[in-house]
């Protein structure tokens, strides 16, 4: 571990965050060929992927007098991509609402916890090493979230519920992996709210004339003309009233070329193309699932990734990837193979497919990429949560704007109601989904399970004696169950125990009841790794080069850098990587432009 910087580094270094994209830009105008839009252009910047790193970069070229082409190869109701769908969870530290709960955080915590969960160790020291540019990117990222990302956020709009979650609890050391306080602050609003103030700004900036929206352009090229990016080309998709993430048409009707002195790719990751995720899934995460769900619609495909290499860029950590273990195959699908997470609080009972119990640190909301690796390991590609009525009314919650219309509609009498009854969408899927088995007594419960998965796995006997052994364990307030600690643990903080986690009770307890299992699936989520960037978001080549005129941002460059989060994530990070990195490359592209 690194020693933590000194205050007056950290200020020196959050002025340099605030400042980056401009002045590495204005640098970058000073040494390479002159960029801006010239008789034979048809704009001043390209981006390509209408996401939230494309809106935010996109916002920021318009702020600064750039015109601008937004091409995605989907129709208009996707634009804001991923980031719609999401839970609004956004990473912030020292926030107001952190301190309104109790939570003492700081800047010094917050980089021991990523460098902790991170583990960079490929070429940190050396210019031309895969980690070289993603450690400095979340050196920048984490100045950033204890710095002006809030009041940033604030400015435009943006408002966070007051009780600050606690995810991705860790492995157990101070220094390990794991956030070591509540940070995972979701939007009032959830994702919508996130992307709002980004399409406002977009959407004034095409009423002006400085933008131009070019729907159903898929780019299947990266044009270069003597080492220098001049634009993009590519087929014209049909036209499609495609609700919004649904599948669209690929029937292609046309072809386009564009030319503008810089791209910007925001094209996201590889979630919904399981090819290519076992493709690049690592040994350490033992072997790839036959079976998977998918957490992200089908348009999230990964094609830019080789598109953008085969322009001179370099995809560093592909192997880096983020998959969540607590997937629900979703009743009422929206896109193929549709999965919803279940983002649970401390006190389910998480077994194998087998019924063996896990260890720490493979408890619910603990550490995602050890536990994946444990269920990889049995051989199977589920697991179970065994729980009571009890523990889902306060814990469960499911990820995604459309599952929490409470708080996406900024319902607070919807809100409230979660005080005195289990959420509608999780009774729903409880009633609905394939993965549930509700059981008035334990025996009822096993038939359940070995029903739904045909395997007859379970053995009665040895998941009693289990969970009898667990419940022995609440009879007094010590114990030496890690997992019960982290129940006590978690209802010594005043937001956990207000909304997160349900009063310790023991799990054949008939009055906390009924008994419910839940099969939990594989479910497809993030990429980790990506295109090199420097830090003004432009690509890099293989000699560590900058590629004249292309950047990228978000998803697509691993969030910054290429891999910013390393090995896993802290949570919450994700919307805010495709902020960051999305207006660094904005106002270094604004700035090479001018």
């Amino acid at each position: 571990m690194e020693n933590s910087p000194s205050p007056a580094v950290i200020s020196r270094r959050r002025a340099l965050t605030v400042a980056g994209g401009v002045l590495a830009g204005a640098a970058l105008a000073q040494t390479a060929p002159a960029f801006g839009a010239s008789a034979g252009t048809d704009a001043d910047a390209i981006v390509v992927g209408g996401g939230l790193a494309g809106l935010v970069a996109t916002a920021e070229l318009a702020a600064a007098g750039r015109k601008v082409l937004l091409l995605d190869q989907e129709p208009e109701s996707n634009l804001g991509g991923q980031a719609f769908w999401s839970f609004g969870g956004l990473f912030l530290v020292d926030s107001d609402e952190q301190r309104l709960m109790g939570i003492k955080d700081s800047h010094e915590l917050a980089w021991q916890d990523w460098q902790g969960t991170a583990g960079f160790d490929r070429g940190v020291t050396d210019p031309l090493g895969q980690d070289h540019w993603a450690r400095k990117w979340a050196e920048a990222y984490v100045d950033f979230a204890a710095g002006e990302k809030r009041s940033w956020l604030y400015g435009l709009g943006v408002r966070w519920f007051p009780i600050v979650g606690w995810a991705e609890r860790g492995g157990g050391l101070a220094d390990g992996h794991g956030n070591s306080v509540p940070r995972f602050h979701v939007t009032w609003g959830t994702g919508p709210a996130v992307v709002e103030p980004f399409e406002k700004k977009v959407r004034a900036a095409v009423a002006d004339g400085k933008v131009t929206f070019k729907f159903r352009h898929r780019v299947d090229e990266v044009v270069r003309t003597g080492g220098v990016v001049t634009g993009v080309r590519g087929a014209v998709l049909e036209p499609s009233n495609a609700a919004r993430g649904k599948a669209s048409s690929r029937t292609v009707v046309g072809d386009f070329e564009l030319r503008a002195p810089v791209v910007i790719v925001t094209s996201g990751g590889i979630g919904a193309n399981h090819d290519l995720v076992r493709q690049n899934w690592p040994a350490r995460l033992g072997t790839p699932p036959k079976s998977m769900i998918t957490g992200v619609p089908a348009h999230v495909d990964g094609r830019m990734l080789a598109i953008t290499e085969k322009a001179g860029g370099r995809i560093v950590n592909p192997d880096r990837m983020w998959h969540y273990t607590e997937g629900l195959r979703n009743y009422d699908p929206i896109w193929a193979n549709h999965g919803i997470r279940i983002l649970p609080g401390p006190s389910s009972l998480w077994f194998d497919a087998t019924g063996k119990r896990f260890s720490a640190p493979d408890l619910p909301g603990y550490d995602t990429l050890h536990t994946l690796k444990s269920i990889t390991d049995t051989g199977y590609d589920y697991s179970w949560f065994v729980t009571t009525q009890k523990i889902i009314a306060k814990e469960f919650a499911l990820s995604g704007s459309e599952q929490n219309p409470d708080l996406t509609n900024k319902d607070i009498l919807m809100l409230l109601s979660r005080i005195w009854q289990t959420p509608e969408p999780i009774e729903r899927f409880k009633k609905n989904g394939v993965d549930f088995v509700v059981a008035s007594t334990l025996p009822e419960l096993v038939t359940g399970m070995n029903k739904l998965t045909g395997d007859g796995l379970i053995n009665l006997a040895d998941l009693k004696r289990q969970i009898d052994a667990r419940d022995r364990e609440i009879d007094n307030p010590y114990t030496k169950d890690v997992q019960v600690m982290g129940i006590r643990n978690a209802l010594a903080y005043t937001g956990d125990s207000l909304s997160r986690t349900a009063s310790i009770h023991k799990i054949l307890d008939s009055s906390a009841g009924p008994l419910i299992a839940v099969r939990l699936n594989i479910l497809t989520r993030k990429t980790l790794g990506g295109l090199q960037t420097d830090l003004s978001g432009r690509v890099l080549d293989a000699k560590g080069t900058p590629v004249p005129g292309l950047y990228a941002a978000g998803e697509v460059a691993g969030f910054g850098g290429g891999g910013v989060h390393g090995y896993r994530s802290l949570e919450g990070t994700f919307l805010g990587g495709c902020l960051f990195s999305g207006r660094q490359a904005g106002r270094a592209a604004a700035a090479a432009t001018a």
